[in-house]
């Protein structure tokens, strides 16, 4: 686990305001992506990032992070990336394929680009437990993200 904000607030090795974000946020589950986002956005600011550092994309669906992902992680001025979604699972394997793909994607633009890209993608069997990691009683995913990208520049 990436550890809470409160745990790694003021112990930051590097600047983080001279560092840039680029948060893709899939729309499917907007209820749920959108608190990921709030979270993610909301740690990077209480991290010492500054709000015109932080660049938002918008995808259709968890399926797109990782093209739009690499996308972002292929901009020179794009320090780290932080993709957010939710796949909650249904009545076929659709959730399987798309769940398999986005993880293996997300990893494939890390070890490329040897930037850090976050894996911020809920895969949960309902919706209740999506809303429990975006902002609920487990606490909200897209900020542990946000700290998960922070620990991976300070290495």
């Amino acid at each position: 686990m990436a550890g809470t904000l409160k745990s790694v607030l003021g112990k930051s090795k590097i600047n983080l305001s001279k560092k840039k974000f680029a948060i893709v946020v899939a729309e499917w589950n907007e209820e749920i992506t959108e608190s990921l986002f709030l979270g993610a956005y909301d740690a990077l600011i209480s991290l010492g990032a500054k709000k015109s550092n932080i660049i938002r994309k918008n995808v259709p669906g968890s399926f797109e992070l990782p093209l739009a992902s690499l996308w972002m992680a292929e901009k020179k001025e794009v320090d780290a990336v932080i993709a957010l979604g939710c796949v909650i699972q249904g009545d076929t394997p659709h959730f399987d394929y798309i769940c398999q793909a986005v993880a293996l994607g997300i990893m494939e633009i890390n070890l490329s680009t040897r930037k850090p890209v976050a894996f911020g993608v809920l895969t949960t069997l309902d919706k209740k437990q999506a809303l429990a990691r975006a902002g609920g009683k487990l606490g909200n995913k897209g900020e542990e993200a946000a700290i998960t990208v922070v620990k991976m520049l300070e290495i």
